[in-house]
């Protein structure tokens, strides 16, 4: 039988730090009416986009016993991957992509994932509890659950700010059937201080504490599958996955600390990418160069709809093969982009033989609107 530890909680923490979490917290297997109604706001309001699945399971998601009723306490962990230098840095050198400091180094998901699973069999060993863990793959509220645990606070920017690790926590949960005495919840402390949302450069929030993904950078790159808005492709500058603005200008970040995990540290390909290198991957290319990143979820073609974007932000007339080589890509969405691309870098005569080479022959409709636009758009004066 298992030998029942004299504070469970205690232990539970010493085996969480023991094991590399930064922080750790406690929280009930419940959710207050603010985030409840916070997340009913949002679906109704279709700030989720075409992300489907946080509608699809909308109750176990605003209620943690919904989704397994014997849980009574959720033990909230996080991780630090604080950056070592300024994250937003990469805006200045439009011809290089910038990716989210998140998806820099190796996905959060596997390492937090195995750490947990050390967490649950030191716990269930302790206790005999039964445990559940989840990491960004369930229908969790995880940060409304780590605020719940004192963790930290929903930002104005809606993600999760500590007064130790400012913008920079990867968040897990261990659910569990002891009833643990909750940790005090953490305290709003962004007082009148805006900076995130003006930092936005899409204006993707609506108000303060509110955020519509459909002009979220981070959606746009990562989750959107579609073709992104034409009017929102110029503000994603040479954001190719993600987006750190709102979290890198928050002014907590001056108590952030370095990374100490070398899985988080950045990848030498990820530090600075040149973006003509990123348009001649094919997706067994992609799938090497990204094996074992996040990055890996969007996919090739989608990864390089994001690059051709920024490839046509660039204004570096160097990049124009880049794109133009993509004009015959086996993918609609990658063809679109790079008509867009040239669009945007090339001169009158150059884009008008490029339509009489690649227009006449195109079938898909989003790219032959694509190309429509770029000529009723194109000014006789644009270069």
């Amino acid at each position: 039988m298992p030998q029942q530890a004299q504070d469970p909680k205690q232990a539970i923490r010493a085996h969480a730090l023991a094991l590399g979490f930064d922080a750790v917290g406690f929280a009930p297997a419940a959710l207050g009416e603010v985030a409840r109604d916070g997340l009913r706001a949002y679906l109704a309001a279709g700030h989720h986009g075409d992300m489907g699945w946080l509608e699809s399971r909308a109750h176990q998601r605003a209620s943690p016993d919904a989704l397994w009723p014997e849980a009574k306490s959720v033990v909230v962990v996080g991780i630090n991957y604080g950056p070592a230098g300024d994250p937003l840095a990469l805006l200045e050198r439009p011809e290089r992509g910038a990716v989210s400091v998140y998806a820099r180094g190796r996905d959060y998901h596997d390492v937090l994932k195995a750490r947990l699973r050390q967490l649950a069999r030191l716990v269930t060993e302790d206790t005999g509890c039964e445990v559940k863990l989840f990491v960004d793959t369930a229908p969790v509220m995880e940060k409304p659950l780590a605020e719940t645990a004192g963790l930290g606070w929903q930002g104005k920017h809606t993600n999760l700010v500590s007064r130790t690790y400012g913008s920079w926590l990867f968040l897990g949960e261990l659910y569990t059937t002891l009833a643990l005495e909750p940790d005090a919840p953490g305290a709003d402390r962004c007082g009148g201080c805006s900076r995130c949302l003006a930092a936005c450069p899409t204006d993707a929030f609506p108000a303060p504490y509110r955020l519509d993904a459909r002009r979220c950078i981070s959606y746009l790159t990562i989750e959107h599958k579609g073709h992104i808005p034409r009017e929102l492709r110029p503000a994603m500058g040479n954001r190719i996955y993600g987006c750190d603005d709102c979290l890198a200008v928050c002014p907590w970040n001056k108590f952030a600390r370095r990374a100490r995990e070398d899985a988080f540290l950045p990848r030498l390909e990820l530090t600075a990418p040149r973006l003509a290198d990123f348009a001649l991957l094919d997706d067994a290319a992609f799938r090497e160069v990204f094996a074992g990143s996040p990055v890996k979820r969007t996919g090739r073609d989608r990864f390089v709809r994001n690059v051709l974007i920024a490839i046509g932000n660039s204004d570096d007339a160097t990049l124009i093969p880049s794109a133009e080589r993509l004009l015959a890509d086996g993918s609609p969405l990658v063809r679109a982009m790079a008509v867009w691309a040239c669009g945007r870098l090339c001169d009158a005569a150059e884009f008008g033989a490029l339509r009489s080479c690649f227009a006449a022959t195109e079938t898909d409709p989003a790219v032959c609107e694509e190309w429509q636009a770029e000529r009723d758009g194109r000014p006789p004066d644009r270069p």
